[in-house]
């Protein structure tokens, strides 16, 4: 949710004004659903874990449960490519939409042409992009 995040740029009409501006997008749906799966995930796997060691004869009797356990592990094998993908592209958009260059070309005040703006520091997205990969 960008859009919630204010920053300060200062005011053309002034020499000491500040105008507050939002950065813009909201790429949240993405994150939330990747977390979502993996939280549901968790879920299934803690009780898949109480079924195997503490009803192993039941598993073993009934000849269903070990299919539809199969089907649901391959359903959430899907669902979690899926969720990796969306988060992928929801973490390109971010990066897009906070790219230093990106926000300096927003701002009305750097678009003098006797004024220099500087980004200061690039943003460190490292764990962000381990985020995706795992």
């Amino acid at each position: 949710r960008l859009y919630q995040i204010p920053f300060e740029m200062p005011d053309c009409e002034g020499e000491s004004g500040t105008r507050t501006l939002h950065l813009i997008g909201d790429f949240s749906a993405p994150a939330e659903f990747f977390v979502t799966l993996g939280v549901f995930c968790f879920l299934y796997a803690m009780v898949a874990l109480v079924l195997y060691l503490r009803f192993h004869s039941l598993y073993s009797e009934n000849k269903k449960l070990p299919m539809a356990d199969f089907c649901v592990t391959v359903c959430f094998t899907f669902f979690w490519l899926v969720a990796a993908a969306a988060w992928g592209k929801g973490l390109s958009d971010v990066k897009a939409a906070t790219r230093p260059s990106s926000l300096i070309a927003a701002m009305a005040v750097c678009q003098g042409e006797e004024v220099v703006c500087d980004v200061g520091t690039t943003p460190a997205m490292g764990l962000a992009n381990i985020s995706v990969v795992r």
